[in-house]
């Protein structure tokens, strides 16, 4: 099980510049942390997929297993893990995540 599961995060995060593995939606967050990735997103004029764990007891569990990540929200840009929230805000607030979003030619507002 865990093999489709994986491949289905794999999927997700290889066919999608943005992904974020979320408690919620982007519409509706369901914690603060998912709240200040999304809002950091927003500021930047980042398109990403969403990903709602609350959904899904068996991604919710995965995405921490293969991220090795404890913690939800997870981001993923151009495949590559990036962090959770208290990465994604630091990298915010010393403009590493613009430069890293336009490096990997991602548009940034």
């Amino acid at each position: 099980m865990e093999n489709v599961i994986f491949d289905q995060i794999r999927k997700t995060v290889n066919d999608n510049d943005v992904v974020l593995y979320m408690k919620g939606t982007a519409a509706f967050p369901q914690c603060g942390f998912s709240a200040a990735v999304v809002q950091i997103l927003s500021q930047l004029g980042i398109s990403f997929v969403d990903v709602n764990v609350l959904e899904d007891n068996l991604i919710r569990q995965a995405i921490k297993d293969f991220s090795d990540w404890p913690t939800i929200p997870q981001l993923y840009v151009k495949g590559e893990f990036v962090g959770g929230c208290d990465i994604v805000r630091e990298m915010y607030e010393n403009n590493e995540l613009q430069k890293l979003f336009e490096d990997r030619n991602i548009a940034v507002q």
